[in-house]
C-alpha cells in the first residue's frame, strides 16, 4: 500500500555528535529553501563534542511553518543508540530508514550510508549521500542538488566537489528506490526569496541595524553563536568583538564602551549573567546605556548546557543590588529577533538603562525562511555635546538627563559607582541621595510610553486565552490553530517589562487564562501576579530541557477546557 505525506512532512535525523548531523541539517534546510519549499529546522544535543545521541528535526510544508512537531515521519538514524534516544517519538507511522547492518529496529528500509560513501571515495561524504536520499525522497529536481553542492564546496578542490556531487546522486538514487512512498509537497516560487535564519542570526542582524559597533562575550552556549555572527559580520562592518577573559570584565568592557560612545553589545547565558550583576547594578548608578542579550538554559548552576529553557527572568527581573529600572525584551519570531534587538539599542540609548533581550537555545539554534527584513531608519544618537556648565546627572522632570561623552564638547563627564550629585561627584548629602533615587526611577513613566503591546491571536472576548512569552510563539499558535476553536485566544508578550499595562484588561475579558512556559515555577506568571493582581490558576510549564511541541500543548490545553 502507497504511503501519502501530503502538505507537512517531519523528517528527523539522528546520529552522535562528530556524525554531522547539523551540516546535513544547514545543507538540506538552504536547499529546500531554494526548491521553494517551506521549512523549518530545530536541533537537541548533547553536551560532548564526541558520542551521545543528537537529532535535529526538519519539517517542510507547503505553509509557513516555524514550530517544533513530536511527530515523525522519517526517522533517518546514524547510529544505533538513535531509535532508543527518540523511541518515544517513534509510532508504527515513522518511516525509518538506515543501516540495517548497524541499526536494529524492525521494518527498517536498508540503506548502507557509510558504504555508499566509501564508493564516492570516502566515508566522510556520508552527511552528502544523507542529503542525496533526502532529495530523492522528495523528488527534486537533481540540477539543481547538484548545482548546489558544487556551489556549497566551490571553497574547496574540484575533486572535492566532484566526489560530494558523486555521493549526492548516489544517495538520490537510493532515496528513489521506495516508490511505495509519495510525497506531495506544493512549492512556492515566492519563497526563494526569502532568507533563511536561524534566531541568532536575526539578533545579530538586529544589532547592525542598531548601530552595534563593540560587541564582546566570553563563550558559554548557547550564547556563543551570536558572538560567532557578530566576528563574522566585523569582516564587513566596522566593528569591534572582543572574547574576554570573564564575564566580569565582559559586562565592564561595555560599560566602558558606551561611556566613550560606542553601541556596544554583550551576548551570555545564565551563568555568564550571574556573574555580571555587580556591573548591572554599576549601570544602574552610572545611567549607562547597556545591551545583554541573555541566551537561557537550564538551570541551576551548569544544569543542562544544551538543552533550553525560559528559566531565568526572574535573573533579569531582579539582576543588581539597588533600585533602577530596566527594560526586558523576548523576541518570539525571526522578525522580533531583529525588530527587538534593533530597537532595544534605541531604547536603551534614549532612557539610559539597561536593556535585556532573552531567548533561549531553542530560539537560536531554529530557523525558517522568513520574508527579508526591512530597514527603516537609521539609529538615533541620543549624545548631546557639552559645555563648561554641563551636569551629567542633571535633575529633570522625565529622569533622563543630557549624555555626554568624554571629548565631545568642553564639559566634564564624570561617572562613579558611589551615589553622586548632578556633576556626578561622589556625595553622603542624604536629601541628595533621595532625589537621585526619585530621578532614576521617574524614567519607568517615560519607559511605559514605549511599551511594545502583546500581540492577540483571535478575539478579544474570546473565553480562554493561553498567555505565552518569548520563543513558544509559533508553537503555542499552531497548537491552538489546531484546535478549531474560535473561543481560544493567543496573547503573546515579546515586551516583558515593564509589563504593558494593557494585561489587566486582557486577563478580565476571558474566563480562563492559561500562561505556558518553559520553565518549572511560572515566572512570567507570578510576574503577572506581582504586577495585576491577577492570580493564574492554569499553567502549562516544561523544564526537561527540551521545548514544547505542537501537540503536548494542544492536547493539555484541550484537557483544561
Amino acid at each position: 500500500m502507497k504511503r501519502i505525506f501530503n502538505s507537512d512532512l517531519v523528517i528527523v535525523l539522528a546520529g552522535e555528535a562528530g556524525q554531522g548531523i547539523q551540516s546535513i541539517e544547514s545543507t538540506m534546510a538552504l536547499l529546500l529553501k531554494r526548491n521553494g519549499y517551506y521549512v523549518f529546522s530545530a536541533s537537541e544535543f548533547m553536551s560532548r563534542v564526541r558520542g551521545g545521541s543528537n537529532s535535529t528535526e526538519l519539517r517542510i510544508s507547503s505553509k509557513p511553518v516555524a514550530s517544533y512537531s513530536d511527530r515523525i515521519d522519517i526517522l533517518i538514524p546514524l547510529h544505533n543508540g538513535s531509535i532508543k534516544h527518540l523511541k518515544k517519538r517513534i509510532t508504527p507511522d515513522t518511516i525509518v530508514i538506515g543501516d540495517a547492518s548497524k541499526i536494529e529496529y524492525d521494518g527498517i528500509r536498508d540503506i548502507q550510508f557509510n558504504k555508499i560513501a566509501l564508493e564516492a571515495g570516502n566515508v566522510l561524504y556520508s552527511n552528502t549521500v544523507a542529503a542525496g536520499v533526502i532529495c530523492g525522497l522528495l523528488n527534486l529536481d537533481p540540477k539543481v542538488c547538484e548545482s548546489f553542492i558544487y556551489q556549497l564546496f566551490a571553497s574547496k578542490s574540484p575533486e572535492i566537489g566532484e566526489k560530494n556531487a558523486d555521493a549526492l546522486r548516489r544517495g538520490y538514487s537510493a532515496g528513489s528506490q521506495f516508490t511505495d512512498l509519495e510525497i506531495i509537497i506544493e512549492h512556492n516560487e515566492s519563497v526563494k526569496n526569502d532568507i533563511l535564519l536561524s534566531g541568532a542570526e536575526s539578533v545579530a542582524l538586529g544589532a547592525l541595524a542598531g548601530g552595534c559597533n563593540y560587541v564582546c562575550g566570553y563563550p558559554m552556549s548557547p550564547s556563543t553563536s551570536v558572538l560567532e555572527k557578530m566576528a563574522f559580520y566585523s569582516n564587513k562592518f566596522d566593528i569591534i568583538v572582543e572574547q574576554v577573559e570573564d564575564e566580569v570584565g565582559v559586562v565592564n568592557m561595555a560599560l566602558g564602551a558606551w561611556y566613550a560612545g560606542a553601541r556596544a553589545l554583550v551576548t551570555t547565558s545564565g551563568g555568564g549573567f550571574a556573574l555580571m550583576c555587580e556591573g548591572i547594578s554599576l549601570c544602574g548608578m552610572i545611567e549607562s546605556p547597556l545591551i545583554i542579550h541573555l541566551a537561557q538554559r537550564p538551570g541551576p548552576a551548569t544544569g543542562l548546557p544544551t538543552r533550553t529553557e525560559q528559566g531565568d527572568l526572574n535573573l533579569a527581573l531582579y539582576a543588581g543590588h539597588g533600585d533602577f529600572p530596566r527594560i526586558i525584551l523576548a523576541p518570539g519570531t525571526l522578525d522580533d529577533g531583529y525588530m527587538l534587538t534593533k530597537a532595544a539599542f534605541e531604547l536603551s540609548d534614549k532612557y539610559q538603562v539597561p536593556v535585556f533581550i532573552l531567548t533561549d537555545q531553542y530560539f537560536v539554534d531554529s530557523r525558517y525562511n522568513t520574508a527579508p527584513f526591512t530597514v527603516t531608519r537609521l539609529p538615533e544618537n541620543h549624545i548631546v555635546e557639552t559645555d563648561d556648565a554641563y551636569k551629567r546627572f542633571a535633575l529633570t522632570e522625565t529622569g533622563i538627563s543630557p549624555r555626554g561623552i568624554p571629548g565631545y564638547g568642553s564639559g566634564v563627564v564624570c561617572a562613579d559607582s558611589d551615589e553622586h550629585d548632578e556633576s556626578g561627584h561622589i556625595t553622603e548629602d542624604l536629601e541628595l541621595r533621595v532625589k537621585m533615587v526619585d530621578k532614576r526611577m521617574k524614567k519607568e513613566a517615560a519607559i511605559h510610553d514605549a511599551v511594545i503591546e502583546p500581540k492577540l491571536i483571535g478575539k478579544v472576548s474570546c473565553s480562554t486565552l493561553v498567555i505565552c512569552w518569548g520563543s513558544t510563539f509559533h508553537i503555542v499558535n499552531d497548537a491552538v490553530r489546531s484546535l478549531d476553536n474560535d473561543d481560544i485566544g493567543v496573547l503573546h508578550y515579546s515586551w516583558i517589562f515593564p509589563l504593558p499595562k494593557s494585561t489587566a484588561s486582557y486577563l478580565g475579558n476571558a474566563s480562563k487564562v492559561i500562561v505556558v512556559e518553559n520553565n518549572g515555577s511560572a515566572q512570567f506568571a507570578k510576574l503577572i501576579q506581582r504586577e495585576t493582581g491577577y492570580v493564574v490558576t492554569n499553567t502549562i510549564l516544561k523544564y526537561d530541557g527540551l521545548p514544547f511541541t505542537v501537540e503536548e500543548i494542544a492536547q493539555k490545553i484541550r484537557s483544561m477546557i
